[in-house]
């Protein structure tokens, strides 16, 4: 379902009914208004009526009061359209579904996703109108999946465009440098009920968890036919790839329980939706409310 482009039909609609509103119908109301209040006087003059001041209140209310289908279009407008460009301009909530980014996030963590880090998009299409910053190596970014577009994935950035990555003996090399690892206490994965082996990984400034499985194999096994796949070159201890112009290499924390740029490509910077940041509810564990990286 896309929610961006819900909103910004709920916006459209409801902001019709507004401008309508605002230049048509309450006009029109304020003329039955007037002419309901005329008559009220008249009448109430004739009859000398004590109460006639509040019913006439009451009256007058009555007449400019919005139909309810004005109520619930034009009179949510400015709520919706608060929300439309929160979301589209400044932080949107994800809820995480699946395992691939764990130890950094788990399932049914609700993130947060600064959406001008990386520059302002238009809403719905996507497009980028102003530039701020490009994703740094290390960051972990949500982007629409590049084989369906209307699909949110979320994976740390390994590779910027021009980069050699290299992910063999599941291991990184970074233009040609080995990558830092610092060997941690095993990881138990309370779903699955197993563990994983747990390392501290460097990526120039930044440092992250990572889980790898011993039980899997080396080679990258089912690699789709993706564009651009002649920058890469697969063996049985794993991966090598250049990345295009434009383009970044996205690998999961969880690196044997992750489906990412090592099987269907490299993500395209038109495809980037921004930069997740804040965990601000897990209705599992609350302690893991906060920041992370």
């Amino acid at each position: 379902m896309n929610f961006a482009l819900i909103l910004f039909i709920l916006v459209v609609v409801t902001g019709l009914a507004w401008l309508a509103d605002k230049f048509i119908f309450i006009k029109q109301r304020r003329v039955r208004a007037a002419t309901a209040m005329a008559q009220f006087d008249a009448h109430s003059d004739s009859v000398g009526d004590p109460s006639s001041a509040q019913r006439r209140a009451h009256l007058e209310a009555e007449c400019l009061r919005q139909p309810l289908w004005l109520e619930y279009s034009a009179g949510f407008f400015p709520v919706i359209v608060a929300v439309f460009c929160l979301r589209s301009f400044v932080v949107e909530p994800f809820r995480i579904p699946s395992g691939s980014m764990m130890p950094t996030l788990l399932t049914g963590d609700f993130i947060l996703v600064n959406k001008f880090t990386y520059g302002l998009r238009l809403p719905v299409l996507n497009k980028k109108i102003f530039d701020i910053n490009n994703p740094q190596r290390g960051d972990v970014m949500v982007f629409r999946y590049p084989k369906d577009p209307s699909l949110d994935y979320i994976k740390r950035v390994i590779g910027l465009p021009g980069d050699t990555v290299a992910y063999e003996d599941k291991r990184l090399t970074i233009n040609g440098k080995p990558v830092s690892y610092t060997p941690l206490p095993e990881y138990l994965d309370e779903e699955r009920l197993a563990y994983s082996q747990q390392f501290l990984e460097q990526l120039g400034h930044t440092s992250h968890r990572i889980l790898t499985d011993v039980a899997r194999p080396m080679y990258i096994a089912g690699a789709s036919d993706f564009p651009l796949r002649e920058h890469c070159v697969y063996s049985p201890s794993g991966m090598r790839c250049t990345v295009p112009a434009g383009h970044y290499f996205m690998l999961g924390d969880n690196r044997d329980g992750s489906a990412d740029s090592r099987y269907w490509g490299f993500v395209p910077e038109a495809n980037i939706v921004g930069r997740a940041f804040f965990i601000w509810m897990n209705l599992s564990d609350i302690k893991r409310i906060g920041s992370f990286r």
